[in-house]
């Protein structure tokens, strides 16, 4: 950040300022698999909250982390844009949707694993 403000000839501030507001600016590297936990009303009304949880006790951390080995990110968003599929997450580039917990330790146990494929 020093030496973008350096270069373009702002405050360290303000580039410090854009990098935290936009969501596509992190400090950490993402992990191989990204998972986007869907928290939006139609998720949350069907069951998104224990679905959010499994994931979160399978991986072993928490929304906006990623595991030591950098395997997986986890990162809450407001909605996928898939409420007809809710509740609904994102792995990669890839939704998964109507979920149960069940199906869920399924697709985090392919993950972990290198079974999944994008």
């Amino acid at each position: 950040m020093e030496r973008i403000a350096e270069y373009v000839d702002v405050p360290l501030s303000r580039v410090y300022g854009v990098a935290t507001f936009y969501s596509q600016f992190r400090f950490y590297p993402l992990g191989t698999y990204v998972i986007k936990i869907c928290h939006g009303t139609a998720c949350h009304v069907n069951g998104g909250v224990n679905i959010a949880q499994v994931i979160k006790e399978d991986v072993g951390i928490e929304e906006g982390e990623t595991t030591s080995d950098g395997l997986i990110s986890l990162e809450r968003v407001a909605c996928l844009g898939c409420c007809s599929l809710a509740p609904v997450i994102m792995i990669n580039d890839t939704a998964y949707g109507n979920l149960t917990p069940a199906k869920v330790r399924r697709l985090i146990h392919k993950v972990k694993t290198g079974e999944l494929h994008d």
